[in-house]
């Protein structure tokens, strides 16, 4: 068996405790859950603003698909560097500051008002240092479910900190609709922006690695670390903290990357995931305004409406994860377990294009519910991640998923605004998003094949002290 394999499944695992394991690792997924949904809804502030902004500030269509992308250059180029920062400090230092600061560049756009002959350009400066701060978030989320969570719980554990950015347009889109229309857009950063601030607090209290967590129990421990989680990710020896300096070196990790961008089964998942989030980044970005322009609906009707195929996607997204993991659990392959409830959920989410061929809003409503209650069940990718990340580099395989992820981030915002400016319609933008939602079943089914943990090749012997 491979070294990294053994790492995963150690042969000599903890003799069977008669103590029931704890569900410590469950308060460490509720934090998770909590931390990204603040993130996405820091996200979507500007969705739920932009259309009072673009009156207030006379901001135009293309303007505003500028400031959309502009979180994702920053997210795009940080999150190399944000996933070593991960892997050469640990997550909970790392993390728990970049939500302190993200929470307050968030904060900081409530004041563009005072700057309206600047605004733009103010806006896409905080905006670009809102992603640069969040980029270590979901390396950040996928090193801990592998610390914390053993292979055949992970693709629950992933799906729901990952479904929490459907939950977020749930709990945040009628509360932001509300704040612009009773208080002004303004309230709509300030307000999310402190609730970070709080969180980022409470982050410190909360999280640990699991051997070092005030709380754990041995029982637990031997449960989760039999089971292969990477419990020894940010407690390592005086040994392995050496080894790692070696590792995540800037020269090794060119050649980690290389490695990663090589092997067919990571390429497949990070081209699928470019797809996936062109999906995410409509609604996020493009389908409030949607709501207002194309199906003439107020503001804050738009923030309640949005909640609903938010509400579709976060039931699609846990629904997906436990289906995966009871796959496992009963024995079919993880490479199948992952799978289907992927391709199945990404198809579905390829109907979005049938709203260009109704009229009536309930029926688009439905419509936009199934297509994102299926890309919710399709979003597995993290979890895919915990299972072939090499454990040395998790943060930095995060990290260059996660790019691919932050470049459709960058390119869906611009191609939505520019074909709004050129047709004056939502139709080619839709049609744009279901053609990706193929394009990502084409990744899973014929670019990915064993899903599996990568090995390092060995890059010579680690110096010793």
């Amino acid at each position: 068996m491979p070294a990294l394999d053994r790492q995963d499944e150690p042969a000599t695992a903890a003799p069977m405790a008669t103590a029931k394991p704890g569900r410590l690792r469950y308060l460490i997924l509720a934090m998770l859950f909590t931390v990204t949904t603040i993130n996405y809804a820091d996200r979507s502030t500007l969705s739920i603003a932009g259309d009072s902004m673009q009156r207030d500030l006379h901001i135009s269509s293309g303007e505003l698909g500028v400031l959309f992308s502009a979180f994702s250059w920053s997210y795009l180029i940080a999150q190399i560097p944000g996933g070593w920062l991960l892997d050469r400090f640990g997550s909970k230092k790392v993390y728990g500051g970049a939500i302190f600061v993200w929470s307050l560049f968030t904060m900081g756009q409530g004041a563009i008002g005072f700057f309206a002959g600047a605004a733009v350009v103010l806006l896409f400066i905080l905006r670009f240092a809102v992603g640069m701060a969040e980029a270590p978030s979901f390396p950040g989320n996928s090193r801990i479910v592998a610390a914390w969570f053993p292979t055949k719980e992970r693709g629950f554990a992933s799906a729901l900190f990952n479904s929490a950015q459907y939950f977020a347009t749930v709990a945040f889109a009628p509360l932001m609709g509300w704040l612009v229309t009773a208080m002004g857009w303004e309230h709509v950063f300030t307000v999310v922006g402190g609730v970070g601030v709080v969180l980022a607090l409470v982050w410190t209290k909360v999280v640990y690695a699991p051997r070092s967590h005030p709380r754990m129990r041995k029982a637990e421990l031997d449960h989760i670390a039999a089971g292969g989680a990477l419990v020894d990710m940010d407690a390592p020896t005086a040994e392995e903290e050496m080894s790692a300096k070696h590792t995540t070196s800037g020269r090794q990790n060119l050649r980690h990357i290389a490695t990663l961008l090589r092997n067919r089964t990571t390429l497949g998942v990070f081209v699928g995931q470019y797809f996936i989030n062109t999906i995410t980044w409509f609604f996020l970005t493009w389908f409030p305004v949607y709501l207002v322009q194309e199906r003439d609906m107020s503001i804050l009707e738009a923030g309640f409406v949005a909640s609903l195929p938010a509400l579709c996607g976060f039931v699609g997204g846990v629904l997906g994860g436990f289906l995966s993991d009871r796959l496992a659990q009963r024995g079919t392959s993880l490479t199948r377990a992952r799978k289907i409830p992927i391709v199945a959920g990404l198809l579905l989410s390829t109907s979005i294009i049938i709203c260009n061929y109704v009229s009536a809003s309930w029926l688009v409503v439905l419509i936009m519910s199934l297509a994102f209650f299926g890309k919710g069940m399709g979003a597995l990718g993290w979890a895919v991640m915990s299972d072939v990340s090499p454990k040395q580099i998790a943060g930095l395989a995060g990290g260059v998923f996660n790019t691919f992820g932050a470049v459709a981030g960058i390119v869906t915002p611009l191609v939505i605004g520019y074909i709004l400016d050129a047709t004056g319609s939502f139709d080619l933008a839709l049609a744009f998003v279901s053609a990706c939602a193929a394009m990502a079943v084409v990744s899973y089914l014929f670019i990915v094949r064993e899903i599996k943990r990568v090995e390092l090749p060995c890059q010579g012997r680690v110096p010793t002290p």
